[in-house]
């Protein structure tokens, strides 16, 4: 044991005395600064290319070599390059893109208002060569343009109100006309407005004829019927022959309505069951669901040799 001892002893002295001389192993280790290695390397490939340049036949096979392995990693780096590059041409272009889709849908947005205003600037000239073509249709009676500012009841102008007035010439008992033919009659007026009963109101009754005839009958209006698109005629002798679409006129024997307007087309003629007279249906000339403007004609009838046949409210 003894013998055991000393042996462990000795070794941890050996190991003491070696752990110094380790230490100043670890502490002689020579580290070089990277920029020199650099220089080396650098210093190393421009002798390597000297040395080529000078002597091409010795070192072929180096060169051989050399592209081998620089190959490779070339087209790598060329193949990485050209992504890079694609992809900076692609987001280039796709910024480009957005840019004029920007660009475009301002275009389109202002096109798109412009068109809105052609368009109502269309519907207004539409208006004006209607208004324009009814003025030539009655050329002896002097007219004022108005615009429909509100009506009374359903969706059809058996009642409606005008923006024109006494300031502009306008009275009552003026007669109102638009789009083919008579409108009506002008009920109320103020100063700047008027309000106009048409001739589809239920109050409403036209001493009329037949254009082609010049028979007489009376038009009368019925918003119950209107909405099937017709209105009634009454008062029509037996002698009277007339076919569907025939014309008819405002007659010479009223005494609120200026002769020769046109109030609508004829249809559905039949006797009545008395068989002293006939009664038929008037197809009006005008659009009565949708009037935006009319002419009123500033004039009255002159009725000092003519009596109305028949009241008009």
């Amino acid at each position: 044991m003894q013998n055991v001892f000393e042996m462990m002893n000795a070794v941890s002295d050996e190991d003491k005395k070696s752990k110094p001389n380790r230490r100043r192993g670890r502490r002689r280790r020579i580290e070089i600064h990277p920029k020199y290695i650099y220089l080396i390397f650098f210093l190393f490939c421009v002798f390597m290319i000297v040395l080529t340049y000078r002597f091409p036949q010795r070192f072929a096979g180096v060169k051989s070599i050399a592209g081998d392995i620089v190959s490779p990693m070339q087209k790598g780096i060329n193949r990485v390059g050209k992504t890079l590059s694609n992809r900076r041409k692609l987001f280039s272009s796709k910024k480009k893109l957005v840019a004029e889709n920007e660009e475009l849908k301002e275009q389109i947005d202002a096109l798109k208002y412009d068109n809105r205003i052609l368009a109502s600037e269309n519907s207004d000239l539409d208006i004006y060569k209607e208004l324009y073509a009814l003025d030539q249709k009655y050329p002896d009676y002097p007219k004022v343009a108005a615009t429909v500012i509100g009506r009374d009841g359903n969706n059809w102008f058996h009642l409606f109100t005008i923006d024109k007035g006494k300031a502009d010439g306008v009275d009552v008992d003026m007669n109102v006309i638009a789009g083919n033919g008579l409108v009506g009659i002008v009920s109320e007026a103020g100063n700047h407005y008027a309000k106009v009963r048409s001739v589809i109101d239920d109050k409403s009754n036209v001493s009329s004829m037949f254009e082609k005839t010049g028979e007489t009958c009376i038009v009368s209006g019925n918003m119950e019927t209107i909405y099937k698109g017709y209105i009634d005629v009454s008062m029509i002798s037996n002698s009277v022959k007339a076919e569907d679409g025939d014309s008819i006129v405002t007659s010479q024997i009223s005494d609120k309505f200026l002769p020769g307007l046109l109030v609508g087309y004829v249809t559905n003629m039949e006797e009545k069951s008395d068989g002293l007279s006939q009664v038929a249906q008037c197809i009006p000339a005008v659009s009565f669901n949708k009037l935006e403007n009319v002419l009123v004609i500033t004039t009255l009838k002159d009725s000092s040799e003519n009596k109305d046949i028949l009241n008009y409210d």
